[in-house]
Order: structure tokens, then C-alpha cells, then sequence
């Protein structure tokens, strides 16, 4: 993305790892770590002249297409367009085929204090296909059916949301690609030809300066 002149911003929300067990201990999944990262967007606009406010994007994997769906949702008028790969979609859906032990992280006293079973309605906040009506941005969607950490139900049902709201869209289902979960971010050419599309989706609505046409554009900003 740099080799294609986007500013890039990676923000660190509350809960990210590396900063302390009290900065960990301070997640807010699906709640204000969404805020943090429109945080992130509203400072580099406010303070560099660079940036362009009219052509912000926003673009998350997994916890991070959770975290770029939420933004659209409650931040429309903000961002121009949304890249969601592989994104958890369902809290209550996933609480049911994840472990017990990952459950527990979600009740912990420090995250959301209660299981999904004795708050049902806060999981559902949280979660992209409760909110689907909201949808006012050009979205991409993509997810993988073999997906070992977001599993496919999660997405399907998101995208049967989105259908059942009316809202314009774009996906792709990719069955039982190699790498699971990380399927578009290998360093194979099927994964670069995934990715190109991604970038192709975003440069309709943000334009970049040098746009890649080709694998063969990766492959150069890559290994120049």
C-alpha cells in the first residue's frame, strides 16, 4: 500500500499486546477500541495538510475486520470505503464453537464481565450483523471456507445481513483456499492475485497516486 502512495495508519487501540497488562487489560472488543481507531483517523487529519479528509479508507483482517466494519457503521460520513477480510461478524455465534477457555477471556471481570448467555443483548451490540442495517459505505468482503479461526458461518451469515437489509455490496466466498485464516496475505501468486483485487476495489474511491495494475506490481514494490 505504501508503494502505492497510501498514508498508512496502524493504530494500537486499548487492549493491543506489547504496552503492559494494564493497557491489555483495558480491551473494549467490538466497543471503544472502535472509537480508538477513528481516533487515530480524526488525528492525522486534524494535523496533517497531507491528508486527504475526502479520501479515508479503512481496511482490517480478522479482529481487524471487525474493528473496520464497526468504524463504517458508526462513522459513515467519515471513511470513503471498507476492506473486511476474514472478519468476525457473530460474538454470539462465535462464543458458541469457540473453546471454553476463549469464552472466558470474553467474561473476564477486566472485558465484558458477563458471558453471552447472561447478556446476549451486549454481544449482539458488538457484533457487525447486528448492525447491519447501518451499512452506508462501499464494502468488500472476502472470507475463506476452510477459515480454521473465523469460521465460514460467521461471514455467511453477515452477508445474508447485509442481503436481508438491502444494502449494495461486494463479497467473495473462496473455498478451501490454502492457509486458512491467512489465506490472501501468503506470498504465493493466488494470494497476490486476491490481494490485487483488494486493491483494485479500495483505488476506485480513494485513487491512489500509483495505482498497481498487475501481479507483476507487486512482485516489483515487493522485491525491488
Amino acid at each position: 500500500m505504501l508503494a502505492q502512495q497510501y498514508i498508512v495508519v496502524a493504530p494500537d487501540y486499548r487492549g493491543s499486546t506489547g504496552y503492559g497488562q494494564s493497557f491489555y487489560e483495558r480491551i473494549d472488543y467490538g466497543g471503544l477500541e472502535v472509537e480508538d481507531v477513528d481516533a487515530s483517523r480524526k488525528f492525522m487529519v486534524e494535523n496533517y495538510e497531507f491528508v486527504d479528509p475526502d479520501r479515508v479508507g479503512i481496511v482490517g483482517w480478522s479482529h481487524g475486520g471487525l474493528i473496520a466494519l464497526m468504524a463504517v457503521f458508526d462513522h459513515p460520513k467519515d471513511y470513503k470505503v471498507c476492506f473486511a477480510g476474514v472478519p468476525v461478524s457473530d460474538l454470539v455465534a462465535r462464543m458458541g464453537y469457540k473453546s471454553q477457555s476463549y469464552r472466558d477471556l470474553f467474561s473476564a471481570d477486566y472485558h465484558l464481565g458477563k458471558t453471552a448467555e447472561e447478556n446476549v443483548g451486549e454481544y449482539k451490540r458488538r457484533s457487525p450483523v447486528w448492525n447491519a442495517p447501518k451499512l452506508q459505505t462501499p464494502l468488500l468482503i472476502h472470507t475463506n471456507t476452510n477459515d480454521e479461526d473465523v469460521n465460514y458461518l460467521e461471514v455467511e451469515h453477515l452477508i445474508q445481513a447485509l442481503k436481508a437489509a438491502g444494502k449494495q455490496f461486494e463479497y467473495e466466498v473462496f473455498q478451501d483456499l490454502p492457509g486458512g485464516h491467512s489465506f490472501d496475505r501468503l506470498d504465493t501468486k493466488k494470494a497476490k492475485e486476491i490481494r490485487l483485487k483488494i486493491y483494485q476495489f479500495l483505488a476506485k474511491y480513494l485513487h491512489p497516486p500509483k495505482q498497481f495494475s498487475s501481479v507483476a506490481d507487486i512482485d516489483k514494490a515487493a522485491y525491488r
